[in-house]
């Protein structure tokens, strides 16, 4: 009997029945930047909350079989959300069809009309330069886009996309993926305003509205009462359940966790550390702890197009330096595998066997290459003609691990590399480097290794024009071309496998470890199990906070037992 075969089908039943009422306050550790899918790749953003995509995750489905806590999200563990249904008439041929009687949010200028195909070619026209749009987004799409031809409406609620790809899962994983790009903006508002970039021009289709917005403060989005969705475990049951959702902008994470021991915040989405999960749990061991599998590993991002980055020699040595079993056992209490990464992390290939490069098949000589050896490191470096080494400069997200970064920089000075270190705050630091304006080395959340990532993105991790690390490596380049070409399952498997051998070998990026972090939730938050993207505030956002927010729900008889309700609890601004 297989997995699926074996979860209860009415699992859920043991979270209670939900209950309508109360507002979900959640944490963003970043600033909220814009609100438009056109101008927001890798910025902190919240239009996914009145903003809803074409497919979304299975709400009835057992964690059990799998917990969406990984971005890939295999298309069978797809369902509908705008889309009613969807088939594949041919490989190249994707047809959507869409639900009938979804309506735009009753406001200027869209006034409640229906939604239909021609918003869901408007958007993808627009992103993507496509059609009568004559440039893409300024921010680079996957490059699994390139192979999308046309989006067209065969009738009011057909979309028809076609692709040069010919596979049907490499189409699902790039069209219905994790990023908040996939949100559909209202064509009207894009004509009204030109673009949606002021909040007070938001508008979509989603159980949410946002109705005030203070930067770098808060945001509020109170319940759309005119939403059109339904709670697929009770199907009676109109969404959403709470009455508005808060994000509050708090930076500093010794300030967040205050505020979730005083019950101020119902979730802290991602972030958190074993060691601060462990101070928690002394202090409050009623806050749930969710164990989260992070998605990537932490690196040192050099520019392999400039000196002295672009002598592998002087990449194998700064990796030398670093003596990562001893960071594992020291720094992260032994609680993390003391390996490096490729572009695939150990974990994916554990959760989907046969995915991927893990560290125990790696040959030795490869691992010599990850093992700490100052002499060798110091040797490298003189042969690539700085015996005494170098000063260089990191920009430096002030999101990132401070303390480990200073193990870093220790390690780099006993080999003579010295780093000026250049503090960045997120969003500026993602803007920053996106547009390529650093010009030596990057340390931020978002790196290059350990991704968790659907497959054929991971193809893509490094291609080139794609990377912040400007590689342009025909090997790698050539690695898409086999996977868009793979006849089966298996030959896919071996690209990878084979890619992911090539960047190691490569040393593109300095591999550091990749650490567990934990989501903290109150007892009275249900539903929320660490779902990627439902809530949390980073680099891809909450892209799917209009489906999840809009069923997750407060037992408000545990939450009043349990702590003093607020003014706020009790009223929606």
């Amino acid at each position: 009997m297989d997995k699926e075969a074996k979860f209860d089908r009415n699992w859920w039943v043991k979270l209670g029945i939900p209950q309508y009422g109360g507002i979900m306050k959640i944490r963003a550790s970043r600033n909220i930047e814009n609100f438009d899918p056109y101008f927001t790749f890798e910025l902190s953003s919240i239009y996914g909350g009145w903003m809803e995509r074409l497919v979304a995750d299975d709400w009835t489905l057992d964690p059990a079989v799998f917990e969406y806590q990984l971005p890939w999200h295999p298309s069978k563990y797809m369902k509908g959300q705008l889309a009613e249904s969807w088939d594949f008439p041919d490989p190249v041929t994707h047809v959507i069809h869409l639900r009938k009687g979804i309506h735009w949010q009753n406001m200027s200028p869209a006034y409640g009309r229906e939604f239909t195909a021609d918003d869901v070619v408007f958007h993808f026209n627009r992103l993507l330069g496509l059609n009568h749009f004559p440039d893409p987004s300024p921010f680079p799409a996957e490059v699994g886009f390139q192979e999308l031809t046309s989006v067209t409406a065969k009738d009011r609620y057909t979309v028809i996309f076609k692709w040069n790809m010919p596979n049907p899962e490499f189409i699902m994983e790039h069209l219905h993926g994790v990023s908040l790009r996939q949100c559909i903006e209202n064509p009207e508002a894009v004509r009204k305003w030109g673009d949606l970039s002021d909040w007070h021009h938001a508008i979509g289709t989603g159980p949410f509205i946002l109705k005030d917005f203070i930067s770098g403060s808060s945001a509020t989005l109170i319940k759309n009462p005119d939403y059109w969705g339904y709670d697929e475990r009770y199907p009676q049951n109109k969404l959403p359940y709470v009455d508005a959702i808060k994000y509050k902008v708090i930076p500093d994470q010794d300030a967040a966790l205050a505020a979730m021991r005083s019950g101020e915040l119902d979730v802290i989405a991602g972030g958190v550390t074993a060691e601060q999960a462990q101070a928690m749990r002394r202090t409050n061991p009623e806050i749930l702890q969710i164990r989260i599998k992070t998605r990537q590993a932490v690196t040192i991002q050099p520019r392999n197009d400039r000196a002295p980055f672009n002598d592998i020699r002087v990449r194998k040595a700064m990796q030398l330096a670093l003596n990562l079993p001893a960071i594992a056992r020291d720094y992260y209490h032994s609680l993390v595998e003391p390996y490096p990464s490729s572009v695939l992390s150990s974990y994916y290939s554990k959760v989907m066997p046969g995915w991927g490069f893990p560290y125990e098949q790696w040959p030795q000589d490869l691992k010599d290459e990850y093992a700490c050896n100052p002499d060798s490191a110091r040797q490298l470096l003189a042969d690539a003609g700085y015996p005494a080494g170098f000063k260089t400069n990191i920009v430096v997200d002030t999101a990132s691990d401070m303390k480990l970064l200073e193990i870093i920089k220790s390690s780099f000075a006993r080999i003579g590399i010295e780093m000026e270190v250049r503090m960045m705050e997120s969003n500026a630091c993602t803007s920053f480097v996106q547009h390529g304006k650093h010009d030596q080395l990057v340390y931020r959340e978002y790196g290059p290794l350990g991704h968790s990532y659907a497959p054929f993105q991971a193809v893509t991790r490094l291609h080139t024009g794609a990377n912040i690390l400007m590689v342009s490596d025909p090997v790698i380049d050539a690695c898409y071309a086999k996977a868009r070409s793979a006849k089966n399952e298996g030959e896919l498997k071996q690209v990878i496998k084979d890619m992911n051998e090539r960047v190691a070998r490569q040393h593109f990026a300095i591999s550091l470890l990749q650490p567990i972090e934990y989501s903290l939730c109150q007892p009275w938050l249900k539903g929320y199990h660490g779902q990627i993207h439902s809530l949390w505030m980073g680099i891809g956002g909450p892209s799917r906070l209009s489906f999840y927010g809009a069923r997750f729900w407060i037992d408000q008889e545990l939450k009043q037992s349990l702590t003093t309700v607020s003014k706020e609890d009790r009223e929606v601004n």
